[in-house]
């Protein structure tokens, strides 16, 4: 008898009851042999009835009692409170519809005792105050081997819905960050949001149901919800400079929701990408060489504004840009009285725009960085900022203070350690 895992899974059973619990009855699994004589045969179509219409149903294995396909809990405790059984580690279970399907239609061939170990609560009281459930779990060759063709069946699908997207090119969707439309393969709204915004969720070969994992997404900025930290905002713009000023552009690791939508996560039963990925992780540290004689660690440098050009020192960073690109950052910084904070708007805002291909001075886009130069010094667009308001927006803190005296609930980020960033930080190579 699997005593042990018994006593686990009827755990929280027991918090409301005084006590004990022992197994007096089931299958003697340790005897039993490691298969079984027949094939499972699964559902072949598990959509069944329907509660509501539309809203495909699970029978309870019991009774005709039906439930929602996503009240899958209050299904399981009607189960539990109705007819007793408790199903362990559901959450590993790939089908939970063909799951229980299975095993209603096994219950009505064999005594539930064939298969489940029979827990009894309050064993130490009158005896008719003593409750029997019934546990069904792994622990059974049978079961396990059903959990284990579910997972595969579900890879199956989930391998084939992938190859579907990989070459489906009536693909049509609206970038979140700019709202510019694309039209082909799904990868190429991916590969725009990574390389123009730096939002990269995966490489596209990695994801599945790329419709929905999208539409998720645009629904949360929709309610204005930070895709990372998950904190809600005032408005758009609030949203958008924390989401920028945060390095908040990715998806939080931690929410599980996301994981249907990563191929990887169905892979192994039981193990989510987390645990995989720190396996690959320990074999790779396992080989990696513990010599490190060779090891040569470069001096931190800057690098111009306009182009590939570095200097270990700022002094010769100012001279070059001045020089090169008639670009004279200390004469700005006096003329506009920039604080910090501001020259470090200014700065983002001018490499921001040179990535982009864009002249900030004229607005023109051009096809290469190069061709970009070659237009800022001819025309002399270097210096030709635009107006102060294009890039020294508000943000939260100065919206605070702005809006004091509204009745207006606002989160706002936190600048309590905004004094010792500005010590540390990197651009005080660049920003003197």
């Amino acid at each position: 008898m699997a005593a042990s895992k018994t006593q686990g899974a009827v755990a929280r059973m027991q918090e409301d009851r005084d006590g004990s619990c022992s197994t007096v009855g089931g299958v003697g699994y340790g005897d039993s042999k490691d298969c079984i004589l027949e094939p499972l045969s699964l559902p072949e179509s598990p959509g069944g009835t329907t509660t509501l219409e539309g809203s495909p149903s699970v029978p309870c294995i019991f009774c005709e009692e039906h439930f929602p396909v996503a009240e899958q809990d209050k299904l399981l405790k009607h189960m539990i409170i109705e007819h007793k059984i408790v199903i362990a580690d559901v959450k590993l279970v790939a089908d939970f519809q063909r799951y229980i399907l299975y095993w209603r239609k096994r219950f009505t061939e064999q005594p539930i005792t064939d298969f489940c170990s029979v827990i009894r609560i309050n064993s130490t009281a009158p005896f008719e105050e003593q409750e029997n459930y019934f546990l069904l779990c792994d622990v059974l060759p049978e079961d396990r081997i059903l959990r284990e063709e579910l997972q595969k069946q579900r890879l199956r699908e989930i391998l084939e819905q992938q190859q579907q997207e990989r070459n489906d090119t009536n693909f049509h969707g609206v970038c979140m960050f700019c709202n510019e439309e694309f039209l082909g393969n799904r990868s190429v709204i991916l590969n725009h949001m990574a390389r123009e915004h730096a939002f990269n969720i995966g490489l596209p070969d990695n994801i599945v149901n790329c419709n929905e994992f999208l539409c998720t997404l645009q629904k949360k900025l929709d309610n204005l919800q930070c895709l990372y930290c998950e904190k809600t905002f005032r408005d758009k713009n609030t949203l958008k400079d924390h989401m920028r000023k945060k390095q908040h552009r990715k998806i939080n690791p931690k929410n599980r929701e996301y994981d249907r939508f990563y191929v990887i996560n169905y892979l192994e039963l039981g193990k989510s990408w987390e645990e995989v990925q720190l396996e690959d992780d320990r074999e790779l540290l396992d080989h990696q060489e513990d010599d490190w004689s060779d090891w040569e660690e470069h001096p931190a440098s800057a690098v111009c504004l306009f182009c590939e050009k570095q200097a270990e020192t700022i002094e010769k960073l100012y001279v070059h840009m001045e020089d090169a690109h008639e670009f004279d950052l200390l004469k700005i910084k006096s003329e506009l009285g920039l604080n910090f904070y501001q020259q470090v708007k200014l700065v983002n805002f001018i490499r921001r725009q040179v990535h982009q291909c864009r002249c900030y001075g004229c607005h023109v886009k051009f096809k290469s960085k190069a061709d970009l130069r070659t237009h800022m010094e001819e025309t002399k667009h270097t210096s030709l900022l635009p107006d102060r308001k294009t890039w020294d927006q508000l943000d939260e803190s100065d919206l605070t203070a702005q809006e004091q005296n509204e009745n207006v609930p606002i989160i706002s980020e936190d600048t309590s350690k905004l004094y010792a960033l500005k010590q540390s930080s990197i651009l005080n190579q660049l920003l003197l």
